[in-house]
C-alpha cells in the first residue's frame, strides 16, 4: 500500500522506448520527459555519449526525472533480454513500412538509433527485430530529431492503446 514515504509502483508501461547508444544529452533529457508524460518506459543502451548527471540532460528533462521510469542496459542484447517476448520495431529511414501501418500492442518496443547515424546494420538485422518501420519525410531530408521521432511513434502507439492512464 502506498504511503508518503513509499509511493505506489508505476503501472506497467503500455510501450517501451529504447535509445540505442544515444549521444546527445538534451535529446535523452527530452525522452525522460516524454516517458514521464506518457507512462512509457525508457531504456538506454550503453555506451552513452554523455554522463547521466550532465546539466543539459537535467535541463531538458526539467523536473520530470522522478516521474519517469528508466533503465540503463550495458548492451543491446541485455536490453532485449530485459524485454523478452516483446515485439521490437526498429525505426529507420530505410524501411518501407510506415509507423502508422503497425497495429501496436501493449508492451511493444520502439527502438531508435543514435543521433548522427541511426541504427547500425547489425542491430537492424538482429533476430529479435519484429519489423523495420519509418516515419515518412519529404525527399532529400536525412532525419528528424531523435526525440521528435520517438514522440511521433510513441503517441501513435499510445493513441491506438486508447491513451491508458489519462482521465
Amino acid at each position: 500500500m502506498p504511503t508518503p514515504d513509499r509511493p505506489a509502483p508505476p503501472p506497467a508501461p503500455f510501450a517501451h522506448v529504447v535509445y540505442f547508444e544515444p549521444r546527445i544529452p538534451g535529446n535523452t533529457g527530452s525522452a525522460i520527459r516524454l516517458a514521464a508524460v506518457t507512462g512509457a518506459r525508457l531504456h538506454l543502451v550503453e555506451p552513452l555519449g554523455f554522463d547521466l548527471s550532465e546539466a543539459k540532460l537535467k535541463r531538458a528533462g526539467l523536473d520530470y526525472h522522478d516521474l519517469a521510469v528508466m533503465d540503463v542496459h550495458p548492451s543491446f542484447d541485455a536490453a532485449l533480454d530485459a524485454l523478452s517476448g516483446a515485439r521490437v520495431f526498429a525505426f529507420t529511414a530505410h524501411a518501407t513500412t510506415s509507423y502508422t501501418d503497425v497495429a501496436y500492442r501493449p508492451g511493444d518496443v520502439l527502438l531508435f538509433g543514435p543521433e548522427p547515424t541511426g541504427l547500425p546494420d547489425d542491430a537492424l538485422a538482429h533476430p529479435r527485430i519484429t519489423d523495420q518501420v519509418k516515419i515518412p519525410m519529404l525527399p532529400g531530408r536525412r532525419s528528424l530529431n531523435l526525440t521528435n521521432a520517438a514522440s511521433i511513434a510513441l503517441y501513435e502507439a499510445w493513441r491506438q492503446a486508447g491513451f491508458p492512464g489519462t482521465s
